[in-house]
């Protein structure tokens, strides 16, 4: 059991903030935000939805370029669809978690999926970009499609656990990463609660999707994400009412952090680069959706 003197406390609390990645399409925002900038190895959380689709309304995200981090979309209502430059398609519902890799850059497009626009529906979903090392930036794109049933839950106290990455209750998450990290997604009914536990060198982060959650005495609400203290070994979390969290813990990279758009890299000139790389078309290309 872990003490009280074991248990880390939230340093900040971050609020998400309305922001526009893209025409037509407004996020919360916690992360990038006033209070900080990233949390190494992670770079943005982007929260989309609830949105009622009307039946027939489609929609989404037209090809664009990605280079030097991960993009992970948690779907939790609706359904969406991906298609890149390398040839990947995929489509992700409730439950279903799509990984992908840009590496040395990829473009890719994100379209509600057809017979969920047809019919229309409730759509809500995260987004996160995680950092890649230096040593990885340049490493050929990669693609993981992690269904529901690939994403093990772990009882808690009144409710449950499901370990996307990472480590947690004797569970290994599906996803590769290219840094130690977790990403935790946590339900709790009224009273329930969770350890987390956490090595002493990991930054990490609790994101309350919906109720609010107390946490070393502090309370995290919904829409805002709990930065914690480093150095000690645990993250407890007690639900006020039924609560849904994302956890993100991991070890920081530690190197320069340098973006333009939709490119992160270590230095100016690599974000340059960037730009004329996808410029010339060396990220691949891809039509959009007629």
């Amino acid at each position: 059991m872990m003490t009280a003197d074991s248990v880390r406390t939230p340093v900040l609390i971050a609020p998400a903030r309305k922001a526009q990645p893209a025409p037509g399409l407004v996020v919360d925002r916690p992360l990038p935000g006033p209070e900080i900038d990233y949390l190494d190895p992670f770079l943005m959380l982007d929260h989309f939805g609830p949105d009622v689709v009307a039946p027939g309304e489609r929609g989404g995200l037209n090809p664009h370029p990605h280079r030097g981090f991960e993009t992970v979309t948690v779907m939790l209502e609706g359904a969406m669809e991906h298609h890149d430059s390398q040839g990947n398609h995929g489509v992700i519902g409730p439950g279903d978690v799509q990984w992908m890799t840009a590496a040395r850059g990829i473009v890719h497009a994100e379209y509600r999926e057809g017979e969920f626009a047809r019919r229309g529906g409730r759509l809500q979903g995260i987004q996160l970009w995680v950092n890649l090392p230096r040593a990885q930036k340049m490493r050929e794109p990669g693609y993981q499609d992690l269904g529901a049933r690939r994403i093990r839950a772990v009882p808690v106290q009144g409710g449950d656990v499901r370990v996307i990455a990472g480590d947690f209750g004797g569970v290994t998450g599906p996803a590769h990463t290219f840094s130690p990290l977790a990403v935790l997604h946590i339900k709790l009914d009224a009273g329930g609660r969770a350890g987390i536990p956490v090595a002493g060198d990991w930054n990490a982060g609790a994101y309350v999707i919906r109720g609010s959650v107390t946490s070393g005495g502090q309370r995290i609400g919904e829409r805002e994400m709990g930065v914690f203290e480093p150095g000690l070994a645990s993250i407890e979390l007690a639900a006020e009412g039924a609560s849904e969290i994302l956890l993100l813990a991991g070890q920081p990279i530690g190197e320069p952090v340098v973006s333009w758009g939709p490119f992160v890299m270590t230095t100016r000139e690599e974000i340059v680069q960037a730009q004329r790389d996808y410029a010339l078309g060396r990220m691949g290309t891809l039509e959009a959706r007629a």
